[in-house]
């Protein structure tokens, strides 16, 4: 695999690249990628403006870096493996292949209802297969997808509808979550009451509860894919092209809508999928996160898809149908980087250790923690408990802003002697969007 650090002495000289020559430290990494046009310029910047533009002139579309370019390899290899809210249920795997012909479908079925490059796509879905999905169909297309969290309310949604002048939604019936079952489709009824842009509703079926369907708006997911082929020519995007719009989530002011262009994004989402977490060919990825969030984004789909990793996507939630929940999965799939959040270990610190050492966690080698500050307690019990004492935690620092880890742990220390650095030049190099 490339572009991959292996050790601390190399980490350290690949860092003195990066500063005292970004432009020649990145372009090195980028010829990995499939272009369909080489970049005239690595790195173009103005920090005062701020004004920063990466591989410019480029031309290429994210999912044949995910897709073409590793197919040849690994059709037959998991893309994505499903675990559904109700463990009774059948978790889903899609291959490589598998998930090349659903986004090419689908993405079809996007442009047959007239979208087209450059336009606003708004995503409010539960964690299912179809999410990733639909994400990447309009990546495929040039379509700007637009995530909303499917927890946020009505109102929530409309704001970031009519900031970002979307014309199509696409829902579902309703999400499970735990016990509860979330009315998504109500929700988004009630949304478009506060917006005028929206022209159409594509919605999933996934509860099966009943909604009411506007004659003329709203379209059923399953039968507008009845027919439709699975062969879609990718989009040719400009390096600079808009990938996606993702709000952040209001906590200090207005929600401001963030944007992230195709080819930086993609360089910094694999670099740090791989370095960070010592992603090796054939280990088992899980990010508990929600798509709706950046970490989602990047280290869900974009991430480990474009390193052409296994993700394991998770729709329920760590304490239903009991505690144990995580480290059942972590165990059925002998998972070896998990990348979860402080508020999710707090939980189930409470819970008592029996719901862990229950499970074979032998597989972990690596622990993440994403989203807010550890507190110690939380993480001796994660390090101690969950990885055995033998697991490094990389507990990393970074924003919505910012698109992919910016600061992290080494890998190599206690927790009194926690020892932050910069993963690699990023910031030093201001793409810090």
């Amino acid at each position: 695999m490339t572009n991959k650090i292996t050790s601390l002495s190399e980490y350290l000289q690949k860092y003195q690249e990066s500063v005292a020559n970004p432009e020649a430290f990145w372009g090195k990494i980028a010829e990995d990628y499939y272009w369909h046009k080489k970049w005239d310029k690595v790195l173009e910047w103005n920090f005062t403006g701020p004004d920063v533009k990466w591989f410019l002139g480029g031309k290429l579309n994210i999912t044949e870096n995910i897709f073409e370019r590793n197919l040849f390899t690994r059709k037959d290899q998991a893309a994505i493996i499903w675990e559904p809210n109700d463990p009774k249920e059948d978790n889903v795997t899609l291959t490589y292949q598998q998930l090349f012909e659903k986004v090419c479908e689908f993405a079809n079925v996007l442009k047959n209802q007239g979208i087209k490059k450059g336009d606003r796509v708004t995503l409010y879905l539960p964690m299912i297969p179809e999410l990733a999905i639909a994400m990447l169909a309009c990546a495929r297309i040039g379509a700007i997808h637009s995530i909303v969290f499917a927890g946020f309310s009505a109102n929530a949604l409309a704001d970031r509808i009519n900031d970002g002048t979307s014309n199509i939604v696409i829902t579902s019936d309703g999400a499970y979550r735990g016990t509860k079952s979330i009315p998504l489709k109500g929700i988004v009824d009630d949304a478009l009451e506060m917006t005028t842009t929206v022209e159409k509703v594509i919605v999933y079926k996934r509860t099966g509860e009943d909604v009411t369907m506007k004659e003329g708006r709203d379209l059923w997911w399953h039968e507008l894919i009845e027919g439709v082929g699975t062969d879609c020519k990718a989009e040719v995007m400009d390096s600079e092209d808009t990938l996606f719009i993702l709000y952040t989530s209001g906590s200090t002011g207005k929600p401001k809508g963030v944007l992230h262009t195709t080819a930086g994004y993609m360089t910094w989402a694999e670099y740090t999928f791989k370095n960070v977490f010592q992603y090796s060919d054939g280990d088992m990825w899980w990010c508990t996160a929600d798509i709706g969030w950046v970490t989602g984004h990047s280290y869900i789909v974009y991430g480990p898809l474009l390193t052409g990793a296994t993700s394991i996507m998770f729709e329920g939630v760590p304490t239903w149908p009991d505690a144990g929940r995580f480290w059942e999965i972590v165990e059925k799939y002998k998972v070896n980087q998990f990348y979860t959040a402080p508020t999710a270990i707090r939980a189930l610190v409470a819970q008592g250790n029996e719901w862990v050492t229950k499970h074979d966690l032998s597989s972990l080698k690596v622990l993440g923690t994403v989203g807010e500050p550890i507190n110690e307690e939380a993480w001796r019990w994660y390090h101690d408990i969950v990885g055995g004492g033998k697991c490094p935690i990389v507990d990393t620092w970074w924003q919505t802003e910012t698109g992919g880890i910016m600061i992290t742990p080494s890998r190599n220390y206690s927790y009194e002697t926690k020892f932050r650095y910069i993963t690699t030049s990023r910031c030093t190099t201001y793409h810090c969007r």
